[in-house]
């Protein structure tokens, strides 16, 4: 037997949907789970994620191993990788990380974004999420430089060029500015290659101490979201703003802020593949001074990507709903993604990776709960504890989806 099948021995086929291929695997320990899915031709997500107490190094030894024996094995290349844990515990996940892919002879030294998030049972870690691509349905696969430092992958189909950026951050100043730095530093890698911030789909962004300076966070992008060009004014129909997640983590720098971004360019047409998305059950959170939307749609001859923001349970008027109920709150944001989903043509068994925050630890085992009552008991996400925007936010989640066309 060889060593991908000695590590891979429990595989449960979870779906298949016409060529669509998801599957779960704990490998040798029951706390880790890898769950694989390919995502139309040549696109798949990985979510590695620890469900219980677990040894860090021997998580990230087991977790990276699954990885890099799926990659291998399908022929694929990482083109955004972000690692959850307590920021105790990077160095040693990062050395168990390079050690599983050089073993298979994937390269190592490509960018990584470490979120710092505690696990629910406390220190350590808590999961992966991964994109990757096959570079033998890409027209192209490279790494994007900023300096003599990588920091994101680019890669072309269906027309279009797609860059993802990583862990970009601005250390100069107070934290507004540093936002300010951040955002004006993507912009010019954007436009070093390329493309520029009106072509941004998808934001991540994660802001230390979330909740005393969330105001001034939405100020300062808002004024450079302005300067961009792609703030709604009062008149506008067409919505520009990229759907986006923004939670409380700490970065490994010290950085008030850090971000990691996907813009799409078309190649020589005037219609741009990415649309972005208001969900008819939830006000357009720009309304109330938090420039994003609430969705991005990505289409590509086969599939098209749905990008789900960071949803909480606001209202229709941008109020927060069950203040003090966890169980109504993971129900609510549920609901009001399963909206966004549908709008698509799509539903929850649709995401291919999720992150979920929870404000403590114990509402994890509520949202595994909650989650297999709705049918969704291998359900493909990285699960941390964080500080939401808004202080009596208990629950958030974010997503990307994938629907055949």
């Amino acid at each position: 037997m060889n060593d991908m099948a000695n590590r891979m021995k429990t595989v449960e086929l979870m779906q298949f949907k016409e060529n669509t291929v998801s599957f779960r695997t704990h490998g040798q320990r029951k706390n880790i789970a890898l769950h694989y899915t390919e995502a139309g031709q040549g696109h798949a997500f990985l979510v590695a994620s620890v469900s219980g107490e677990e040894d860090t190094v021997a998580a990230a030894r087991a977790s990276y191993a699954m990885i890099a024996d799926t990659l291998f094995a399908k022929r694929m290349e990482i083109v955004q990788e972000r690692i959850f844990g307590s920021l105790s515990v990077e160095a040693a996940v990062l050395r168990e990380r390079k050690a599983a892919l050089s073993e298979r002879q994937i390269p190592a030294d490509g960018p990584v974004t470490v979120v710092a998030g505690n696990p629910p049972w406390g220190e350590g870690l808590a999961g992966m999420i991964i994109h990757a691509i096959s570079s033998g349905s890409a027209d192209d696969v490279w790494t994007i430089m900023y300096g003599e430092n990588p920091c994101g992958r680019g890669w072309r189909r269906s027309g279009s060029t797609y860059l993802m950026l990583q862990n970009i951050q601005g250390q100069a100043g107070s934290r507004p500015g540093q936002v300010r730095a951040t955002l004006d530093r993507a912009e010019g890698i954007l436009r070093q290659n390329g493309a520029s911030y009106k072509d941004v789909a998808r934001t991540w962004l994660y802001l230390s101490d979330i909740l005393d300076w969330y105001p001034e966070f939405n100020k300062a992008r808002s004024e450079k979201y302005g300067e961009f060009g792609i703030m709604p004014g009062p008149g506008d129909t067409r919505l520009l703003l990229p759907a986006s997640t923004g939670i409380g983590a700490n970065t490994p720098s010290g950085a008030a802020a850090s971000m990691d971004l996907l813009a799409v360019v078309e190649n020589g047409g005037v219609t741009s593949p990415v649309r972005k998305l208001t969900n008819r059950k939830q006000l357009d959170a720009f309304r109330y001074g938090s420039a994003f939307s609430r969705g991005a749609v990505m289409e590509e001859d086969d599939v098209s990507f749905i990008q789900v923001s960071g949803t909480a349970a606001i209202d229709e008027h941008g109020v927060s709903l069950y203040p003090c109920d966890i169980r109504a709150q993971i129900d609510c944001t549920l609901d009001k993604i399963e909206t966004l989903l549908g709008q698509e043509g799509a539903g929850l068994t649709d995401i291919c990776a999720a992150n979920v925050f929870v404000k403590r630890p114990e509402y994890a085992e509520v949202f595994r709960e909650t989650a297999a009552d709705r049918g969704l008991a291998d359900f493909p996400a990285v699960c941390v504890v964080a500080d939401l925007c808004r202080e009596e936010l208990l629950f958030e989640m974010d997503a990307e989806a994938m629907v055949r066309k």
